[in-house]
């Protein structure tokens, strides 16, 4: 039965890298697209929340967690997004399926270590704008990829400290088409950019038991500002339409753009929470990002600002009882949670916010405590005002979480 249960969920987050086309929003537009969410599916069933930690699961949003690690842990995770989009006018639908991560946790005694790779930001979008007899339209692909390697240290029984050192690296593609009424020909810009760099994290984690039965756990991470380089090229066209739709190149010139430095924020996130070890927990978080040191020469189309973005979660679990022979929902995890972010992008005068509330089900497989986590989140972001898009999401999670003994002693071969 485990085998199959195994067999199933990677076949389908297999499916997912397969089908992963990123983003549908529009506001990845702006900057170098819309930052995905770095966590595992029992994090986002919790609103997001990476307060809390234990010895089998794996925590990739604060590296001092992994000394927590008593087996090896193998986590991997997909979702499937529908978002319904509107403006005052008009609506459509659209769907986005990504792999969000495949990550392999390493208990050392006191230190720990993960390593793994999931995506960091996403770029896709299909605009057009209309008016005074000219169309513009805007389409971008792409996005970044971050492979990171943490390691975490315990230094006391109640409390750890750890790093993680993250590659990023991915490429954007936009292109832009202005069509005038007047005109038999058209102007098409496409610029193809490559994004490289390095940057850190530092994390934080202390728990104690306040009574016999409750423990208090607090955490905190803290991301520097840090520079991506960007390469890129730029290709301008005059070209010719169809009556089918089909853009004909007429003449072209391409360019190599001047290397850049794109400046990323820097980030500090802090949190706490209460609950009974194995039993439940509740805990609320906030984070800071100085979005408004963001800096990008070369990828914005638009006129946007950058503000900073203030972030606030809160959630938790409950385990009916962990130990039970008679019944298997009892040992199952219940998860909920809810949050509610600012992006740190303004445009024409309007904060582009988002909120959703997230529950979700931890499924115990196998005997060394494995699991199958399934989550659901609804949620909405941006808003209708002065002509902008308000998206209405519905996600699905789903991740595998494998645990595993390694470097045993074997005293009988």
């Amino acid at each position: 039965m485990l085998k199959q249960i195994v067999f199933a969920v990677m076949l389908l987050i297999t499916g997912v890298s397969i089908a992963q086309n990123g983003t549908t929003s529009p506001y990845s537009f702006f900057g170098i697209g819309e930052i995905k969410f770095k966590g595992t599916a029992e994090n986002r069933s919790m609103g997001g929340l990476n307060v809390f930690s234990d010895s089998i699961h794996l925590n990739i949003q604060n590296p001092a967690s992994v000394a927590n690690l008593r087996l090896v842990n193998f986590a991997s995770g997909g979702s499937y997004k529908y978002v319904n989009q509107q403006t005052e006018t008009e609506s459509q639908n659209a769907t986005a399926t990504t792999l969000d991560y495949f990550a392999l946790g390493i208990p050392m005694g006191k230190f720990g270590a993960s390593f793994g790779i999931l995506p960091y930001t996403s770029v896709g979008y299909n605009l057009e704008s209309i008016s005074d007899d000219v169309n513009k339209q805007y389409t971008g692909t792409g996005g970044m990829n971050k492979v990171f390697l943490a390691l975490a240290y315990q230094i006391t029984p109640k409390f750890n400290l750890g790093i993680d050192a993250n590659y990023n690296f991915g490429n954007v593609e936009r292109k832009a088409i202005i069509l005038e009424e007047d005109l038999l020909l058209g102007t098409r810009e496409e610029i193809k950019s490559d994004l490289l760099g390095f940057n850190f994290n530092f994390g934080a984690e202390y728990k104690t038991m306040v009574t016999s039965d409750l423990q208090l756990t607090t955490s905190a991470t803290y991301s520097p500002a840090t520079k991506f380089e960007v390469q890129g090229d730029r290709n301008i066209s005059s070209i010719l339409v169809s009556s089918t739709g089909v853009v004909i190149p007429i003449d072209s010139r391409e360019e190599r753009l001047d290397d850049v430095e794109v400046t990323f924020p820097s980030q500090f996130t802090i949190g706490a929470g209460i609950g009974s070890p194995k039993r439940w927990f509740l805990g609320g978080q906030y984070t800071n990002t100085k979005t408004s040191n963001f800096n990008d020469p070369t990828l914005n189309f638009g006129t946007v600002d950058f503000v900073d973005a203030n972030k606030y979660r809160i959630g938790g679990f409950f385990i009916p009882r962990f130990n039970s022979i008679s019944s298997y929902w009892y040992r199952a995890v219940y998860r909920l949670g809810v949050r509610y972010e600012e992006t740190g992008i303004n445009v024409r005068g309007e904060d582009i916010n988002e909120y959703g509330i997230s529950f979700g089900i931890g499924l115990p497989i196998g005997r060394l405590f494995s699991n199958v986590n399934v989550g659901f989140e609804l949620g909405s972001k941006g808003t209708t005002n002065k002509g902008l898009v308000k998206e209405n999401f519905f996600n699905t999670f789903i991740s595998l979480s494998l645990n595993d003994k390694w470097f045993e002693k074997r005293y009988i071969d």
